[in-house]
This record gives structure tokens, sequence and C-alpha cells, in this order.
């Protein structure tokens, strides 16, 4: 919980519109408690029968994760893993590398 209580920090401070926490399915009670303590929005997807991913942080940020992300994470198209990606403030150049070589990709398993 102490990196959890972390990103809650950085996100209060303005470092970051947007969080993915992956924890303990144990842990997600306490994780949301602390959210709706603080009036953060979230969402959260399941990614094992022991893990799941807690996204929070901006409203509209949230909304568009709640969009995209309704299928497991490895299963997103190039497209919403790049956007995801950037809300999450990754290495732009790192993203748009990534992008370039899942777009060339799924371009050539379709030929």
């Amino acid at each position: 919980m102490k990196v959890f209580v972390h990103h809650v920090y950085e996100y209060k401070k303005g470092l970051r519109n947007l969080v993915l926490h992956t924890m303990g399915r144990m842990m997600v009670e306490e994780a949301i408690k602390r959210l709706e303590g603080s009036n953060i929005d979230y969402h959260v997807q399941d990614v094992t029968t022991t893990k799941v991913n807690v996204f929070f942080g901006a409203k509209e940020c949230v909304n568009i994760v709640k969009k995209i992300c309704d299928k497991p994470l490895n299963e997103l198209s190039a497209e919403e893993d790049f956007m995801l990606g950037i809300m999450l403030g990754y290495d732009r150049k790192v993203q748009c590398e990534r992008y370039l070589s899942r777009s060339q990709y799924a371009k050539g398993m379709a030929s």
C-alpha cells in the first residue's frame, strides 16, 4: 500500500493526471475507500484471480480508461495502447516507437 499511497500523493500534487496501480485483489477494498475518501475517480479492472488494475485520477481520464480498457491491456489496439501510455505519462518517444512497432506488426499479420 505504500506505493499506492505515494501514487495518490502524486496525483493530489498534480504530478499525474492518471495513475495505473496493479495490486492484489485483497487490497482493493482499502484502496477504493482511500480513493472515495479523497473524492478521486477510479476504475478497477480484473487482471487475474488474485490481481486487479486500479486506474485513478482526473475524471476525464478515468472515463476514457473505462471506454478503452474493456479488455485485457495486452489486447488493446496499437492506438488504444498509445493513448493509454501517453495518458499515464510514459515517455512520448518510447510510446511512439511502441506504436510504430505494434501497428507495423499488426499490418504484417493482416497480409
